[in-house]
């Protein structure tokens, strides 16, 4: 296993030298994304200024305060707590994001699925999964809320993140046919095989 810190943005040839059980961590720039932003950009061809070429994006809709805009809050957003939200939900839109967009790292919670892991190995791109519970330690990684786009979904917006020592953040799925996911799923059943053969019960 090892550790990669990347600045984003990154090339294809960096995400597909990630393998499941490497750590990464994130410098630079980030992008917020969730449901409600999905639907607007893919079923309702909405379009982005943002540049997602070679980018992490995060599952997350955040908490934020409006301020007046100034030097610290350019985009007059103030962070309040940005955590992650459970990643499934959004499956449907992971080939798109990337051939559309090119992004290359989705971050999120509870993994993602064959779609994905598929969209992953042919396009080349990763998951990196977040733990529940930790959305104070990352809004601690989160410099800056730097702009925003599509800001009537708010607080689903499209939002551009300045960040620095983003991680460590396990890769979960990678570009190889490899998920986390998977191979818990398949130790889970086989250790269940094993009790219930155990006791007779199969």
């Amino acid at each position: 296993m090892a550790h990669y810190d990347l600045t984003m943005p990154i090339t294809e040839e960096q995400v597909r030298a990630l393998r499941v059980g490497d750590t990464v961590t994130l410098q630079q720039t980030l992008y917020g994304i969730r449901d409600a932003t999905y639907i607007a950009m893919f079923d309702h061809q909405r379009k982005t200024r943002f540049d997602l070429n070679g980018h992490a994006v995060i599952h997350t809709a955040p908490n934020v305060r409006k301020v007046p805009v100034s030097e610290e809050y350019p985009a007059g957003y103030q962070s309040v707590c940005i955590g992650t939200t459970t990643s499934s939900r959004m499956e449907r839109f992971t080939r798109q994001l990337i051939e559309q967009y090119g992004v290359r790292i989705i971050i999120g919670k509870g993994g993602m699925h064959e779609g994905s892991k598929q969209a992953f190995k042919d396009l080349g791109g990763v998951y990196l999964g977040i733990v529940g519970g930790t959305a104070a330690l990352e809004t601690t990684w989160i410099e800056q809320i730097e702009d925003v786009d599509l800001d009537d979904l708010n607080p689903e917006s499209l939002w551009k993140f300045r960040i620095r020592d983003f991680g460590p953040l396990l890769v979960a799925m990678d570009s190889h046919d490899n998920s986390l996911y998977d191979e818990v799923n398949s130790e889970v059943q086989s250790r269940r095989d094993a009790v219930l053969a155990s006791l007779g019960a199969n």
